[in-house]
């Protein structure tokens, strides 16, 4: 099976935000090495790293264009290209103020608004990047529809070959599975002392970056990093 790629916002390397952040999913995808995850009173080593699983295969990340397999005709090399000329074309901005909350069901770090900057470079990822994307399979689409779509959420599937991308996505920066009951309560309140120091600090979006998952059974890596408005 080939190569996925994704494009995502990811804060900068040396941030308070990714250092913390890196260590509550248990993996640095720059280096794709495992971390040391922290302790939590009331839940054990082995319940920490099921209930971060799927996080930490993508990375500590925000999707501004979802994972996809490459088209007929295209080549690693086009799609950095493609990618870097985008990122040259916006302008670097500071993220709206982030805080730890849930969405459906997952912690994640969510802006309280997202700022017409953030939309519109999430807004061109979607669209800019879409001619190097293999089409989604009948089989996927298949299983995306099976969670339950709005009629809105269907043609952006059609469209783009993932339901939740322009007037449906929201920033966000998944920390967990899916939880409930007082397991997500405490897991909201200690992320939220965990991370204020982070999330006290301006975050800026100066970059885009290019991840890429080299087989199915692999995590995500960061691959490149492209700079906004460079030349």
């Amino acid at each position: 099976m080939s190569a996925r790629y994704a494009v995502y916002f990811s804060p900068a390397q040396d941030s308070l935000l990714w250092q913390l952040g890196c260590a509550w999913l248990g993996r640095d995808a720059a280096n794709d090495a495992a971390l040391a995850q922290p302790h939590i009173d009331g839940i054990s080593s082995e319940r920490l790293h099921a209930l971060t699983m799927s996080p930490r295969r993508y990375g500590l990340h925000a999707t501004l264009k979802p994972p996809f397999r490459l088209a007929a005709g295209v080549t690693h090399d086009m799609l950095i290209a493609a990618t870097r000329a985008l990122a040259s074309r916006m302008q670097p901005f500071t993220l709206p103020t982030l805080g730890v909350d849930v969405l459906s069901g997952f912690i994640a770090l969510r802006t309280a608004q997202e700022g017409e900057a953030l939309r519109r470079l999430a807004d061109a990822c979607v669209a800019e990047l879409d001619r190097y994307r293999l089409p989604a399979d009948a089989e996927e689409v298949a299983r995306r529809r099976s969670h339950g779509l709005s009629a809105a959420q269907d043609a952006l599937l059609a469209r783009f070959g993932y339901p939740y991308v322009l007037s449906e996505w929201r920033f966000h920066i998944t920390l967990t599975e899916r939880l409930s009951g007082s397991e997500r309560e405490l897991l909201l309140a200690w992320l939220a002392r965990h991370l204020a120091p982070a999330l006290a600090i301006p975050i800026r979006c100066d970059d885009i970056c290019l991840f890429v998952q080299e087989r199915c059974d692999t995590h995500f890596t960061l691959h490149s990093r492209f700079a906004l408005g460079a030349r």
